[in-house]
């Protein structure tokens, strides 16, 4: 609501009240080995030398052919970066190292299990497993340049090596959340219309041997109800020489990768040279209108920008053993595990199971065992470490010179006890802000050259340009002391091409609302929507306050409310439901659900049960509710809206504000007491 119908600042433009914290330095050692460490680059990066700037990002990789256009606008606001080049990801990624590095550990592989060895597989290794799965990609299920498959897969090597498989052939790929069901698996491959789904029989999780296969058969079957074939399941193995899942194959449809590999030992396939604007992969989000968004990255901007981030922002070098502790089946796992850190030859970890199993000592082990020297990971993780294993990091002798925190926003506290307990008071800490759809860091001090400030994500990195609106595109600097949309001037090679198969959404979400002229082919003219609330300091540091939208963070997943009461709605009790998020001291954010029932129906405890468990069935059971409030009805306006911002302050234990105008304001305090018993 704007300010003058309610007497409050708007949601674009939240008043916020913060000390400012006191700066702490990189320490000498790490500038003397950084990668960058001229303080003069946000000047070559600046908005006079725009686009050409990024080229320095473009030249850490090899190309086939250089560019025509550095910066296509043609078709503005699609933007095509190093248009014309011609470039292959996975050669990037994998074949050029091989001269120099070919015996050097690219992929540390630590199961769940700690009885099992750790599998450390070379460039080498990876470069002969890579071709062979492309081979069988190419001749058996028939895949070739400009197709799509969905890969759903959780956090083994086959996931890495899939991926590079699919982009030497320059098949786009499209992995799932590995912890999403069978249902959300299904509507990714409805949109990006594949006919090849690519899973595993199971996977060790929490102590546990999940039976991840039979998620492939209710994708396959919901995406066939909806019209979309898919003709060939091809199932990995978590031990190459048996099938452990209790879920069947199906004659006909289902094959066992590690099998007809064996039918492609040896086989070598030539990169295929894509375009610099081929798209690379789809990464699905989430988003207000519940229908996930897939985000279509291309080839040869993504790829740079993910390289040159890793390189100048996480001062990873080929020497570095680098552990980035998300899921690769999210955005932060695509640029920060596989294509960054393997584009610039270093060695990259993936740990299958949870941080705490089977004990808060896990991830410093792991780290001394194989003397992981960067280590990347998310508040809530932090926050989760620090309440279950406070004195564990100081029991191992291992050591970070630069730690990352991505995908959520970290108090100050948080983040000095990040620094002092795991980081040993000597690890700079880079605190990112970035999204699915930018395809690498946009905010964030540059480790060497900026000094450190506990709860701050820095300022835009050299060639970012932030800037904050408030509703109505009036620029908010320091001054104003307040909150509003945080939106970057100009292009980066990162972000997203399109929305897959909806151009209209793509500008109606992220650029209609500041663009200046529709018709313009001119960039100045199409700041970028994040969609998140953001309040910038006097020394040009940005704080990230959250998301404006209707999308929950959980634990850094960021999760659509209304893809959660789409599914509480699909229960046949439920008439109406609204979602709201509520503060979490582990996850950041948790949903709140509430539901009210259509009329004969009664609200019981086994009902609640069943909503929640119809949320984790259709999304997974990161979107399971805090809890499931049955009420008699919602809060809202005379024009029958619901008032979810009433129901998040119920939820929340804060002040409500003015009710009096809405159309039942009774069921206000009939909520509040329900709640707070």
């Amino acid at each position: 609501m704007a300010e003058k119908e309610t007497g409050q600042l708007s949601e674009a433009q939240i008043a916020v009240h913060w000390r400012e914290e006191k700066y702490l330095h990189p320490s000498t050692k790490f500038i003397a080995q950084a990668n960058m460490t001229d303080k003069t680059i946000c000047d070559r990066f600046s908005l006079d030398n725009f686009p050409d700037c990024f080229k320095e990002y473009a030249d850490l990789l090899d190309w086939y052919k250089y560019w025509d256009t550095i910066l296509d606008t043609s078709d503005a606001p699609c933007w095509k970066w190093f248009a014309g080049g011609k470039i292959n990801a996975a050669y990037n990624c994998v074949d050029r190292h091989l001269d120099k590095h070919k015996n050097k550990t690219a992929i540390h592989f630590v199961s769940e299990l700690e009885s099992e060895r750790i599998e450390h597989i070379t460039y080498q290794e990876l470069y002969v497993r890579v071709n062979e799965v492309a081979a069988l990609l190419q001749d058996f299920a028939g895949l070739k340049k400009g197709d799509t498959v969905t890969l759903h897969l959780p956090m083994t090597p086959d996931l890495p090596i899939t991926m590079l498989a699919c982009a030497r052939l320059g098949i786009i790929h499209c992995e799932v959340f590995g912890g999403f069901s069978g249902r959300a698996c299904a509507d990714r491959i409805i949109d990006s219309k594949s006919n090849v789904l690519i899973t595993i029989d199971g996977y060790h999780r929490g102590g546990r041997f999940i039976d991840h296969k039979k998620n492939a058969d209710t994708a396959v079957n919901l995406a066939k109800k909806d019209g979309q074939a898919v003709d060939k399941v091809l199932v990995w193995h978590r031990y190459p020489e048996k099938y452990l899942s209790p879920t069947p194959m199906v004659e006909g449809r289902d094959y066992s990768i590690n099998d007809l590999l064996k039918n492609y030992r040896g086989k070598r396939i030539e990169p295929v040279q894509m375009l610099a604007e081929d798209p690379l992969f789809l990464m699905y989000t989430s988003g207000t209108t519940g229908k996930p968004k897939g985000c279509q990255h291309s080839t040869g901007g993504y790829l740079a920008y993910a390289t040159g981030t890793s390189k100048y922002v996480q001062d990873i070098h080929p020497e570095d053993v680098y552990w980035c502790m998300a899921d690769i089946g999210w955005i932060t796992g695509h640029s920060y595990i596989v294509y960054g850190p393997l584009a610039l030859g270093a060695s990259t970890v993936i740990y299958e199971g949870v941080p705490t199993y089977p004990d808060a000592g896990r991830c410093w082990r792991i780290a001394e065992e194989l003397d992981v020297n960067i280590f990347h990971t998310a508040p809530t993780v932090i926050r989760a470490l620090r309440k279950v294993g406070p004195d564990e990091p100081a029991k191992y002798n291992y050591h970070f010179k630069l730690m990352t925190t991505v995908g959520e926003p970290i108090e100050p506290e948080v983040w000095r006890w990040y620094y002092k307990v795991i980081g040993k008071s000597e690890a700079v800490i880079v605190d990112t802000w970035w999204q699915t759809e930018t395809g690498g860091f946009l905010c964030s001090t540059m480790p060497a050259t900026n000094l450190m400030k506990p709860g701050s994500a820095g300022p835009g990195l050299p060639g970012i340009h932030p800037v904050i609106y408030d509703e109505d595109g009036n620029e908010l600097n320091a001054e104003t002391g307040a909150a509003g949309n945080i939106c970057i001037r100009n292009p980066w090679p990162g972000a997203f091409q399109t929305i897959w198969g909806d151009r209209d959404r793509y500008v109606s979400n992220y650029y209609a609302r500041y663009c200046k002229n529709k018709d313009s082919k001119d960039w100045r003219d199409w700041p970028y929507l994040a969609g998140d609330a953001a309040m910038v300091a006097k020394d040009g540091y940005f704080r990230i306050l959250g998301r404006i939208d209707d999308v929950i963070n959980v634990s850094g997943h960021r999760l659509g409310t209304k893809e959660i009461e789409s599914a509480s709605l699909d229960i046949v009790e439920v008439a109406e439901a609204a979602v709201v998020p509520v503060a979490d001291d582990m996850k950041g954010t948790v949903p709140d659900l509430y539901v009210s029932l259509k009329p004969g129906y009664e609200p019981t405890e086994e009902l609640a049960s069943r909503i929640s468990e119809g949320v984790c069935e259709a999304i997974g059971k990161i979107a399971r509710p805090r809890k499931v409030w049955i009420v008699n009805d919602m809060p809202k306006t005379r024009s029958g809206k619901i008032m979810r911002r009433i129901l998040g302050a119920i939820s929340n234990g804060k002040d409500i504000g003015d009710a009096s105008t809405l159309a039942n304001p009774e069921i206000v305090e009939e909520i509040k007491k329900k709640v707070s018993n």
